[in-house]
């Protein structure tokens, strides 16, 4: 399947969001989920919340919808979120970096999703182009101005409060491209492997882009080696969530790839079903079942069609699955099987 293909065969079937195991057998639909808003709102007011409390949770609630309403429009499209500092100018390397990154990511069928701003986000869009960018602008204190290439456009969207907007980042994108930043940028890319890690994001690439002869994200790396990994702060595993590279090649490929075969993933029934763009072949099953064993909790990996649990999305009826009894805190093991899939 090429890139195009799996352009038009992709939808976000996946929340996004852990599933409740009791909700997803129970097979709850809008109207249960609606009501259950209306029914917390209501107890705001016998709580006796104060208006701070209240006007809060409404901006947020209002800024989530609409641009839940935007995204919509757009999830026929696999995204890539870029990160990186608003302060670099043209003529910095990694700005150049994130212009090429981005029209190649764009060539390659997707769309792309900065802050708005300046800097890599404004590299971000002017690679991508107008049609392939989307901006979630944050209003700070002091006026941060959209960049040109996606100003007055529909797909950029103003968001209030950070937490509704790093959401949005994560929640709408099948990969992450962080290129060097400051607090921000640290926050955000820190933010999405914790989620990644603790499996409390979907699984997607991420990879950090230094320009050639750069070390910003060298020096991550070497952190993350020999302190967070040398003092058993997180696992050898973990060092497989993420790719710190000089090349623009390596970093599209490393994106494209990840959903060569891989499509998607949910829960059902305690059970991780993995969509596939199309079936493995047997010696890739046996490889899977004799090096992957430590991530399961009983039984074996399963090749299988869609589960009636599924059926809320026809258009991916067809896909085969492969559906296992994940071990929860195996998301680093996870993501190595899912690069053996992507070798068949």
């Amino acid at each position: 399947m090429n890139a195009s293909q799996e352009q038009k065969s992709f939808h976000h079937v996946h929340d996004h969001t852990p599933q409740q195991p009791d909700d997803d057998a129970k097979g709850y639909g809008i109207e249960h989920y609606v009501q259950q808003i209306h029914e917390t709102a209501n107890k705001l007011m016998t709580d006796r919340a104060n208006r701070g409390d209240v006007k809060m949770l409404s901006v947020a609630l209002k800024e989530l919808r609409y641009c839940l309403k935007v995204f919509a429009n757009y999830r026929h499209r696999r995204q890539v979120t870029v990160f990186g500092s608003a302060r670099l100018p043209p003529s910095d390397p990694s700005f150049q970096q994130a212009v090429e990154f981005s029209k190649r990511i764009a060539d390659a069928g997707f769309m792309v999703i900065t802050g708005g701003g300046n800097g890599i986000m404004e590299a971000g869009h002017i690679g991508a182009g107008r049609e392939n960018s989307i901006g979630l602008n944050i209003l700070l204190p002091f006026e941060q101005h959209p960049n040109a290439v996606i100003r007055n456009d529909p797909k950029l969207m103003h968001l209030r409060y950070f937490f509704t907007r790093k959401l949005l980042f994560v929640k709408e994108c099948e990969a992450v491209a962080l290129f060097p930043g400051g607090f921000g940028t640290l926050d955000e890319g820190f933010e999405v492997l914790t989620l990644v890690q603790t499996g409390k994001s979907h699984m997607f690439p991420i990879v950090m882009i230094d320009a050639p002869g750069s070390d910003y994200w060298h020096h991550f790396l070497r952190f993350t080696k020999e302190v967070l990994l040398k003092r058993q702060l997180i696992s050898d595993e973990d060092l497989h969530l993420f790719k710190v590279t000089h090349s623009v090649d390596e970093a599209v490929k490393e994106i494209v790839d990840f959903y060569r075969v891989y499509h998607s993933m949910r829960y059902v029934r305690g059970d991780l079903v993995v969509r596939l763009n199309r079936t493995i072949s047997d010696a890739t099953l046996e490889k899977i079942r004799a090096e992957f064993t430590d991530m399961i909790k009983g039984g074996t990996f399963e090749l299988t069609a869609a589960l009636p649990e599924e059926s809320e999305d026809p258009t991916i009826a067809q896909l085969p699955r492969l559906k296992f009894r994940f071990d929860r805190h195996k998301l680093g093991r996870l993501r190595q099987m899912i690069d053996v899939v992507n070798q068949d």
